[in-house]
């Protein structure tokens, strides 16, 4: 997952200083039984359900008996200025929080989290975890935040309206646009995307091998003038010029509802769009649920809804940000062996395949296969194209003032003006130069 950052790099690294103890360390092993206490755990938004929840609960307390475990959920928009303001403050921290995964470097640079020791990294799962998640909560090979769960996009379309056209799934980049740009109309858009929407655009830029930043040294250098960027950049733009009726300044659409029939039978405004996992539950037929209100349900008629990975240049699938959060033990918590034993059980067999089996992509690799099958054991098209998706993902620069940039909508602006029709080049050189200092946590 992903919010809005309202603090910079340098207001993190002010508050966060003190955070770091100079020789506090990972465990790594349980080392007798610590003493009982009450820890916090911050679980941002709801994607963790209720039964997740309970089983963290109550294993803990059953594991450590005297002590409690307390979840405590926030809310995306406000996490980053709520644990600027927690994390550094002992008597009040949580012992453990979620955060996203675009927010990690910064609070991992800033010294918020306490290191987790080779010991307890390899107990946790080790390089059997998402890699990229844990490379985001990283410095060089220590490792501070791991990852919690993933979500990965992929494309859900209207079949009927594709099969109408005489088209069928695309299997390069290129044959995703033509085919999109040819389904277009006035009223309709053959790919539903707004312009701002980098965190869906730079796929295509992933695609064409492009990055957004590298680390050279110490030091990380927005790399947007790269050809292989520039070259994805000027594929996005096409496509959005091209294929989408929704406006420039368009970002954070709900795109299922440009691909469902309205409740008076008009036909959809677009025939695809790229979404999370999740927002399968969005789209379908309105159906009774079993409150009797109205829901849709699911993509049941497979005839109408179907889905498929984004493809690469030369096919196979191509890499997309993947969506998520880290989790991580705070620098100041006060019952550190306490917070390790509850990441014990976050990365347990047991609570990995409840990941899975909620639609959670889990930590851990090897319970990805559990996302693939149905509760009946039978193929589930969305899990298979899931995991594939994220196996083949990236994420943004784990760069220390990553939060910053987000906060200040730099990618935002970017996008929009390279989808009114600016000159990708030149927009590339400039924004390279207001990006570099941003991302080493110095002021834009």
């Amino acid at each position: 997952m992903v919010a809005t950052g309202v603090a910079t790099s340098l207001t993190l690294a002010l508050a966060l200083a003190a955070c770091a103890p100079a020789d506090d360390e990972g465990t790594g092993e349980s080392g007798g039984t610590p003493e009982a206490g009450d820890i916090t755990l911050w679980l941002a938004g709801a994607d963790t359900n209720d039964d997740l929840r309970k089983y963290l609960v109550d294993t803990f307390a059953e594991e450590n008996p005297g002590s409690t475990l307390t979840i405590e959920e926030q809310d995306w928009t406000d996490l980053v200025t709520k644990l600027t303001t927690a994390l550094p403050d002992a008597a009040n921290t949580p012992d453990v929080v979620e955060i996203g995964n675009t927010q990690a470097p910064t609070f991992t640079y800033a010294g918020a989290f306490r290191e987790i020791s080779p010991e307890l990294y390899d107990e946790l799962g080790g390089d059997k975890l998402l890699q990229s998640f844990v490379d985001a909560g990283s410095i060089d090979e220590t490792k501070y935040a791991l990852p919690y769960y993933y979500g990965s996009r992929y494309m859900f379309y209207r079949k009927d309206i594709w099969q109408k056209a005489g088209l069928e799934v695309p299997k390069t980049l290129e044959e995703f646009g033509d085919s999109v740009k040819e389904l277009t109309s006035k009223k309709q858009s053959g790919f539903a995307m707004g312009g701002q929407d980098w965190r869906n655009g730079i796929s295509w830029v992933f695609a064409n091998d492009g990055e957004l930043a590298v680390k050279d040294g110490d030091q990380w250098t927005s790399t947007l003038s790269d050809p292989n960027t520039v070259k994805g950049l000027e594929q996005w733009q096409d496509v959005f010029e091209n294929a989408s009726n929704l406006p420039a300044t368009a970002k954070d659409e709900a795109y299922w509802d440009f691909i469902n029939d309205g409740t008076d039978g008009g036909a959809p405004e677009g025939a695809t769009i790229m979404a999370p996992g999740w927002a399968r539950w969005s789209i379908g037929d309105l159906t009774k649920g079993d409150d009797g209100k109205e829901v849709r349900d699911g993509m049941a008629d497979d005839k109408k809804f179907d889905i498929f990975a984004l493809p690469g240049v030369d096919g196979g699938v191509a890499p997309v940000f993947a969506g998520g959060s880290n989790v991580a033990v705070s620098a100041k918590s006060q019952h550190p062996e306490l917070a390790e034993n509850l990441l014990r059980i976050i990365y347990s067999d047991e609570y990995q395949t409840m990941l899975a089996k909620a639609g959670l992509g889990p930590a851990n690799t090897d319970f990805n296969k559990l996302m693939t099958v149905d509760a009946d054991g039978n193929p589930d098209k969305f899990g298979e194209v899931a995991v594939a998706t994220a196996e083949a993902s990236k994420l943004t620069p784990a760069a220390p003032g990553w939060a910053a940039v987000e906060g200040a909508s730099v990618y935002e602006e970017l996008f929009q003006k390279i989808a009114e029709g600016g000159d990708v080049t030149a927009l590339a050189k400039q924004y390279d130069e207001k990006l570099t200092p941003m991302l080493n946590g110095q002021a834009g």
